[in-house]
């Protein structure tokens, strides 16, 4: 069992194919204190597959939270239970992915059209650990499109002692748009999020989806306990340097071009010690790529390493080389 006590006021959220345990750790030099979340791993690949591969990650990476996809309590509580035993402080439990594949297995944003089955998952899985399990939902998906139906959904959930509600607030459509196109065309409703908050006070509320200012963070906290950022943090980095001080009551962090280069810098034991265990460097430095946005050689940096990170003997004199056109 964790002793982390979490604080999810500002978090990272998992994204598939981009936070990843090298994501994380890079996320991890930007702020030490926000919440990281994992990929999605789903029940049958730990319970099948190499479950130390999937589950492992940097201690430095703590606070941490698995997320977990699958719709069978017992299997979901048997990887809870492996998340617990792994080190992790959190395990969280997916309702909002839209895509095809993951429906086909009844995982995802699918599920919420059954809420007593999630809860009764939900109910499994905190019987097995003493670590927190919590949810995280869209508003709705097409046929269950009401604030009624989210608020049912909620309501039957909390039922069985979940606490803390991660709230995507876009419906998902299951049919006729892809994963990508879910997270922008159905429209941003924050308000039925911040409704939530209102109608159930005691709960945790968190909002998702669309973040991409602090400024806007900082508007949503004043009606919801926390905010989760996907895509600005992953293509935008630098923008989690501010997130310890304004969230977290951190240090300030300077921003410019001398300390981002240095936060790569300080990525370089990391990157040496992976490389000496098989990981090719862009496996890494695919997630730095926009570390840079907006400032002078930025493109050539993320050229030089998109060109370059590939090949067999890439290591940090490439990352150093890439960094040296960042003042040109």
């Amino acid at each position: 069992m964790s002793a982390v006590t979490l604080n999810r006021k500002f978090s990272t959220a998992p994204m598939m194919d981009w936070s990843d345990r090298h994501c994380r750790y890079f996320w991890r030099k930007i702020t030490q204190d926000s919440l990281l979340y994992t990929e999605m791993v789903t029940t049958g690949a730990l319970l099948h597959g190499d479950r130390d591969k999937f589950l492992a990650f940097h201690q430095d990476e703590q606070p941490i939270a698995l997320q977990l996809g699958g719709s069978n309590p017992s299997d979901l509580a048997a990887c809870t239970g492996f998340a617990e035993e792994a080190g992790y402080n959190e395990v969280n439990l997916n309702i909002g992915c839209p895509s095809d594949r993951v429906q086909n297995n009844r995982i995802g944003a699918c599920l919420m059209d059954s809420p007593d089955l999630v809860a009764e998952c939900l109910a499994a899985m905190q019987r097995a650990v003493d670590i927190p399990v919590t949810v995280k939902h869209r508003i709705g998906i097409n046929g269950y499109e009401s604030y009624q139906d989210l608020s049912h959904f909620v309501k039957t959930i909390a039922d069985v002692g979940i606490t803390t509600f991660i709230v995507h607030a876009r419906i998902a459509i299951l049919e006729g748009l892809s994963p990508k196109e879910n997270r922008e065309i159905p429209p941003l409703k924050p308000d039925w999020v911040y409704q939530l908050k209102q109608d159930f006070p005691n709960l945790e509320i968190i909002i998702n989806g669309g973040i991409k200012t602090h400024d806007e963070c900082l508007q949503h906290l004043k009606f919801v306990d926390g905010v989760m950022i996907g895509r600005e943090a992953y293509q935008n980095p630098s923008f989690m340097l501010a997130a310890d001080q304004l969230y977290f009551d951190g240090a300030a962090k300077a921003d410019d071009i001398l300390a981002r280069q240095q936060l790569v810098r300080s990525m370089y034991p990391y990157i040496t010690q992976e490389l000496s265990e098989g990981a090719v460097l862009h496996h890494i430095t695919r997630h730095m790529l926009g570390l840079f946005n907006g400032m002078p050689g930025a493109r050539a940096f993320r050229r030089f390493l998109s060109e370059n990170a590939n090949k067999k003997d890439a290591n940090t004199d490439v990352l150093e080389h890439a960094l040296n056109l960042i003042s040109c």
